[in-house]
């Protein structure tokens, strides 16, 4: 679950630099930049909607003091 969890991370930023590429590179006129950036929000909400489920579930242990 960690490593699943790292590589959503790290095509999450991977979503955003490239949507700042596009944005440089088509300076604001393309559609790529918008595609890109919601990629990244779905990318992100999907992450985080997992780790509510795997919480929930107890796929993820919680940490107890």
């Amino acid at each position: 679950m960690k490593i699943f969890a790292v590589l959503m991370l790290l095509a999450i930023v991977g979503s955003l630099f490239s949507g700042l590429f596009f944005l440089y590179q088509d300076r604001g006129a393309g559609e790529r930049t918008v595609r890109a950036l919601t990629l990244r929000i779905g990318l992100s909400a999907t992450l985080f909607i997992l780790l509510l489920v795997g919480f929930r579930t107890g796929l993820i242990p919680g940490y107890s003091q």
